[in-house]
């Protein structure tokens, strides 16, 4: 079945960085775009970035900080995240769309993995 996994969230203090993974199985993973969602305690789940097949996408609060790649030879995505923010922490997702391009909206996504915490604390 499809199965998106992450890893690498963690405790940073705010300046540092930190490289999420999401390795994906029981699909063809080069086919799919795959998007980084989060959710703080008390709000919405939000996309943060996402990777298609020809296209990239970051929300506004994020741009320039985190970036987003894939290698499908490893059926996996990375999140390289820098400068973070207390405002950064949150439960990260990695999800599978139903399409090969990002569209910029939760919507889009169709399976999730289970969740890393990123908490960005002094």
């Amino acid at each position: 079945q499809v199965q998106l996994v992450e890893s690498g969230g963690g405790l940073v203090q705010p300046g540092g960085s930190l490289t999420l993974s999401c390795v994906g199985s029981g699909f063809s993973f080069e086919y799919f775009a795959i998007g980084w969602l989060r959710q703080a305690p008390g709000k919405e789940r939000e996309g943060v970035s996402c990777i298609g097949t020809t296209n990239t996408y970051y929300t506004e609060s994020v741009k320039g900080r985190f970036t987003i790649s894939r290698d499908d030879a490893k059926n996996t995505v990375y999140l390289q995240m820098n400068n973070l923010k207390p405002e950064d922490t949150a439960v990260y997702y990695c999800a599978k769309s139903g399409s090969y391009y990002c569209y910029g909206s939760s919507d889009e996504y169709h399976t999730w993995g289970q969740g890393t915490q990123v908490t960005v604390s002094s």
